[in-house]
């Protein structure tokens, strides 16, 4: 099966309300629908641009990556966190899909004509920051170049390889230390960056669902500065 029909078959899954939530740490069940503020996230998959994979390790398609940015390091809310593109839910969009769609537009400078999509994961809660999150699944039938389109938003924009992602020696557990407690998510090194927290935690339960997740170090920690 390819990486499209089991991303397909994911979406087909999560429309029959046959997939739980991506992490128990974030299930939308924990945060209030009426005073929460809606947001939605693209989680865009494609043929990988023309920038190799680092790992020569066959754990997915070597022709598979993902789309994420790093948010810019001035922001108020996760400044200079890796992220997918998406934000909050304007009057204006007449859904989640639609939101992240303008967003990622926004962010990135995509052409969405050739974006396919495919459908939405369950919704996420964000408690910290009250918000509920829609995660988009799609498809990049027709890659667009992509870059930062507002430096004020976003540090850079970019493609990753899904092997590198998948790679247990570019796995392992974020430990952050805030208001006393210490929060714990699966982390992610790749593009000489680190991914952690909420698309850390995203990327590691979609990764499961999928059944692309392989083993790796979980008592591997490192300490992340926020």
């Amino acid at each position: 099966m390819t990486a499209y029909e089991d991303l397909s078959k994911l979406a087909r899954r999560a429309a029959a309300g046959d997939v739980p939530d991506l992490d128990p740490r974030i299930t939308a069940h924990a945060v209030d629908p009426s005073k929460a503020r809606r947001a939605a996230v693209l989680m865009l998959f494609g043929v990988l641009d023309n920038v190799p994979a680092d790992s020569d390790k066959p754990l997915a398609p070597a022709d598979l990556d993902v789309l994420l940015l790093e948010r810019a390091h001035t922001l108020d809310d996760h400044p200079g966190q890796v992220a997918f593109p998406g934000g909050s839910i304007d009057p204006g969009d007449q859904t989640p899909v639609a939101a992240a769609l303008r967003e990622a537009v926004e962010e990135t400078g995509l052409d969405a004509s050739g974006v396919q999509v495919l459908g939405s994961m369950p919704d996420l809660g964000l408690t910290r920051s009250n918000f509920v999150v829609t995660p988009v699944l799609a498809w990049w039938a027709a890659p667009s170049p992509v870059r930062v389109v507002d430096y004020a938003e976003s540090a850079q924009v970019f493609r990753v390889p899904v092997r590198d992602l998948l790679d247990p020696e570019n796995r392992f557990t974020a430990t952050i230390s805030r208001g006393g407690r210490t929060f714990e998510s699966p982390g992610f090194s790749v593009n000489g960056l680190v991914v952690w927290g909420f698309t850390g935690l995203v990327l590691s339960g979609l990764f499961q669902q999928l059944d692309w997740s392989v083993a790796w170090d979980e008592k591997r920690q490192r300490e992340i500065s926020v």
